[in-house]
C-alpha cells in the first residue's frame, strides 16, 4: 500500500500550509506533490517556497508561479470585478518585488505537469489542465473533453487544482476519474478550511479522500492587513 498526498494553491498562506503538512505527517504519506500556485494573496511567498523546498515536495508550475518567475504582465480577467482586478495587480506586484532571486529561479524551473505510474495506475498531475495552467476544469466540465485529454497522456486519473474547489468525479469509463485537490491557502468553498487530497493506492484500487483542515485563519487575516497585500484577500478569508 502506498500513501500519497497532493496539495495545491497555497497562495502564500503559511499558517494553512503548516497545518496541512502536520496533517500529512499524521497520515504518514510516502510521497507528497504540489500542483502549484505557491505565491500571491498572502505575505509569506518566500517562506512557503522555502518550506516546500525544505520538505522536498515535488511541485509543478501554477499560473501564478509562471507569472512571477518570468515577470509576465498581469492581464485582467473578465470574471473579476474592479476591486479584485486592482487587488490582484497589487498582490502580484508585491510578490514580484520581494521574492528572492533564488526562489524566483526555483519557480522558473518547475515542470508543467507530472505523469506518475503506481502499480497498474497512471496519474496525470496538472495545475489547470493538460493544455494550460490557466484553464479551469470545474466538476461539470464536459466529460468527453476530459477523456480526450486523459487519453492523450494515457492517464487513468487526472488530478488538478486552480479552481480552489475540490471534488472527486468518477467518469463513465470504468477506472477513469478526475479529481480536484482544492486549495490550501485560498479556498472558495464555504467552510474556508484548507483542503488537500489523500490517495491510498493498492495494486487493486486508488482510494481518494479530500481532507479539510482547520488552521488559524485569523493569523493570516491579520498578517495580510499588516502587509502591502490588499485587504481584499483578508476580507475574502474572513468570510
Amino acid at each position: 500500500m502506498l500513501k500519497v498526498a497532493i496539495l495545491s494553491d497555497i497562495h502564500g498562506n503559511l499558517p494553512a500550509l503548516q497545518a496541512v503538512l502536520d496533517d500529512i505527517d499524521q497520515f504518514g504519506a510516502d510521497q507528497v506533490y504540489c500542483l502549484g500556485d505557491l505565491t500571491d494573496a498572502a505575505p509569506w511567498h518566500n517562506e512557503v517556497i522555502e518550506l516546500v523546498r525544505q520538505r522536498r515536495i515535488l511541485v509543478i508550475m501554477g499560473n501564478h508561479d509562471e507569472r512571477i518567475a518570468f515577470d509576465h504582465p498581469v492581464l485582467p480577467l473578465s470574471k473579476h470585478g474592479k476591486e479584485e482586478r486592482e487587488a490582484r495587480i497589487k498582490a502580484i506586484t508585491h510578490t514580484k518585488t520581494t521574492i528572492t532571486a533564488n526562489n524566483r529561479a526555483f519557480l522558473g524551473s518547475l515542470p508543467g505537469y507530472l505523469r506518475l505510474v503506481f502499480a497498474s495506475f497512471t496519474l496525470l498531475l496538472v495545475h489547470g489542465s493538460p493544455r494550460s495552467n490557466d484553464e479551469y476544469l470545474y466538476e461539470q466540465h464536459d466529460e468527453n473533453d476530459i477523456l480526450d485529454m486523459m487519453a492523450a497522456h494515457q492517464a487513468d486519473v487526472l488530478i488538478t487544482g486552480h479552481t480552489h474547489l475540490s471534488y472527486v468525479r468518477p467518469l463513465s469509463v470504468p477506472g477513469k476519474t478526475i479529481i480536484n485537490a482544492g486549495s490550501v491557502g485560498r479556498t472558495k468553498e464555504t467552510d474556508r478550511l484548507a483542503a488537500y487530497l489523500r490517495l491510498t493506492i493498492t495494486p487493486e484500487a486508488i482510494t481518494p479522500v479530500i481532507r479539510k483542515i482547520a488552521y488559524p485563519v485569523r493569523d493570516t487575516v491579520m498578517a495580510i492587513r499588516q502587509s502591502p497585500i490588499p485587504d481584499f484577500y483578508a476580507d475574502f478569508l474572513a468570510g
